[in-house]
């Protein structure tokens, strides 16, 4: 079982950063790769980034690549989303998930366990 907390949203103008946080119970964080997801209201859950398990390969949605990066402290349990140059159209609810697949993978479905989410909004 992994817990995952996110932190770090919160209201911000169009350009600014923020750096989300999502922190993980379990001593077997490590083995799993893990993802950032977000929602807005009456979309579809839309992926954004995903990270490896050992840190060494990332994947990024085309809409935040250049932008966004996703890193990860396994000593910390903890996996992370810097988002800079942030637009209206990022605002969402941003959720980690982790996965035990082998690869990278971009699908919710693939997804074991996910947190509550943190609220980000961009104004302009």
């Amino acid at each position: 079982q992994v817990q995952l907390v996110e932190s770090g949203g919160g209201r911000v103008q169009a350009g600014g950063s923020l750096r989300l946080s999502c922190a993980a119970s379990g001593r077997t964080f490590s083995t799993y790769a893990m993802g950032w997801f977000r929602q807005a209201p009456g979309k579809e859950r839309e992926f954004v980034a995903a990270i490896s398990w050992s840190g060494g390969s990332t994947t990024y949605a085309d809409s935040v690549k250049g932008r966004f990066t996703i890193s990860r402290d396994n000593a910390k349990n903890t996996v992370y989303l810097q988002m800079n140059s942030l637009k209206p159209e990022d605002t969402a609810v941003y959720l980690c998930a982790a996965t035990s697949t082998i690869v990278v993978v971009t699908t919710p479905h693939k997804y074991d366990y996910w947190g509550q989410g943190t609220q980000v909004t961009v104004s302009s």
